[in-house]
């Protein structure tokens, strides 16, 4: 009668450890559920450049720079110009001519292979 008792307690024993055991790996998986959740990034659009530099947010360089450009006496040559300072730069200076100091020394620095200034 005892050793049935104690097969009884040791069955016993072994279901709620087995039961023990499924309960926490299903936390385990819910844990690695909400993990997944938190690593989603969010809904901006977001590109990388290189691998040394950060997420930049990109501009609409285009509709910026034929605002900027508009009253230009060479429109043409100064989109083109105004594209890639916005593109390196990622900014353009408010208004028609002027402002360049805004955008800081990445937009005033850059000049031609004549030396002469770049960025309108």
């Amino acid at each position: 009668m005892a050793l049935r008792n104690l097969f009884v307690l040791g069955l016993l024993l072994l279901v709620c450890l087995s039961n023990l055991m499924q309960v926490s790996s299903e936390h385990e998986i819910e844990m690695e559920e909400e993990d997944e959740e938190e690593l989603q990034l969010p809904n901006e659009l977001l590109t990388v450049r290189d691998g040394n530099r950060r997420l930049m947010q990109d501009i609409d360089c285009g509709g910026l720079c034929s605002s900027r450009c508009s009253v230009h006496s060479r429109p043409n040559l100064c989109n083109r110009a105004c594209g890639t300072c916005c593109v390196r730069c990622k900014c353009v200076p408010p208004g028609t001519s002027g402002n360049r100091e805004l955008c800081g020394a990445c937009y005033t620095d850059m000049t031609t292979h004549g030396n002469k200034t770049k960025c309108p």
